[in-house]
């Protein structure tokens, strides 16, 4: 199929032991509002997918180790073929916690870190110590065997140290490095005043754009801003062929731009089913119709997915088909899903 789920991440649940100041889903230790499902449903929920396709499955939460049974959906996901991946802050990693992942078959973990001191991170993370707990969790992984990727979410507060912190995640033995330019949903509404501006964020690209062409060991992405492909083709005409076709092979699973509702998804906790995780709108719930018919039938993945229907600059540019603009951030930042990319620099035409 054209558009196949490759990555679904699951909010197993919202509940959290930290309280960060960019978070999603606004995770709190108490959700009352927004239960755990039981764990019965959660293997509905896999049974559902893997009888549709075989994408990863991502873990996530909130903090999904708060989830007592969250070993018991690992195990029955990779007993179901699915390749079975987690999202944790780190913090509650313990060397009995790396045997339980290693057992229900747990592939790939991802943490995240946001500043290349711990003074930066656990300001991000509203808890001291943070840091500490979570380069104390790769250590762990490390001794255990367990293969690690590093997310890194940037604002006006953090971003001086995006060269450094790179340093240290090369350092410590992750397998790829995420950066992420916060879109502003969930708790990251309250800091808009820290979005990285238009000016600030094309140098950020632009010094991606450098750094990977020396890096040959450590899988680096910008993530949330498609534009980055733009401008490796732009650039490419420059610095040559090579560069190009390397950054676009090896870009998420060989595809480029924004993947919301194209090849990822979440399902949340209430059980619908998100374009990603910084979209907060509902295209269906697992709870009323089959994965597969709202990957297939949704109106919203359908708009999502016709280029032709974007508007304003996004809909002007040449460079549509491999960027599509962060629709998420468009959603966010004008109410409009469709519309341009609000922090592109790019003017078709010009």
């Amino acid at each position: 199929m054209e558009f196949e789920p490759k990555w679904v991440a699951w909010e197993v649940t919202r509940r959290c032991n930290l309280h960060c100041v960019h978070c999603r889903s606004s995770s709190e230790l108490d959700v009352q509002a927004h239960p755990d499902f039981s764990l019965e449903e959660g293997k509905r929920v896999l049974d559902d997918i893997s009888g549709y396709a075989s994408p990863v499955v991502v873990l996530s939460g909130g903090e999904p180790l708060l989830r007592p049974d969250v070993f018991e959906l690992a195990s029955y996901g990779t007993g179901l073929g699915l390749r079975m991946c987690m999202a944790t802050n780190g913090t509650l990693v313990t060397a009995d916690i790396c045997e339980k992942m290693k057992e229900s078959g747990i592939k790939m973990v991802s943490l995240s870190i946001d500043g290349a001191v711990a003074q930066t991170h656990d300001n991000f993370r509203s808890q001291p110590g943070a840091f500490d707990g979570t380069l104390n969790a790769i250590k762990l992984f490390n001794e255990h065997g367990i293969k690690f990727l590093v997310n890194s979410s940037f604002t006006m507060r953090n971003k001086d140290e995006i060269p450094a912190l790179y340093k240290l995640v090369k350092s410590l033995g992750a397998t790829a490095w995420y950066l992420f330019m916060i879109v502003p949903t969930g708790r990251g509404e309250d800091i808009m005043e820290e979005l990285i501006p238009e000016e600030e964020y094309d140098k950020i690209l632009d010094w991606h754009y450098e750094m990977e062409k020396d890096e040959d060991e450590l899988l680096v992405r910008p993530t949330c801003a498609p534009q980055y492909y733009r401008i490796v083709l732009q650039r490419a005409k420059e610095d040559g062929e090579r560069f190009k076709r390397r950054t676009l092979k090896f870009s998420t699973g060989g595809a480029k731009g924004c993947l919301a509702g194209q090849l990822i998804s979440l399902i949340d906790v209430d059980g619908n089913v998100l374009p990603c995780s910084y979209f907060p709108k509902a295209a269906g719930n697992v709870r009323k119709q089959s994965f597969k018919d709202i990957w297939e039938n949704s109106e919203l993945f359908k708009e999502l997915r016709d280029f032709k229907g974007y508007k304003d600059n996004c809909g002007r540019c040449e460079y549509v088909n491999v960027c599509g603009g962060c629709r998420a951030r468009a959603y966010a930042m004008t109410g409009d899903y469709l519309a341009g990319e609000p922090f592109c620099s790019y003017n078709p035409g010009s």
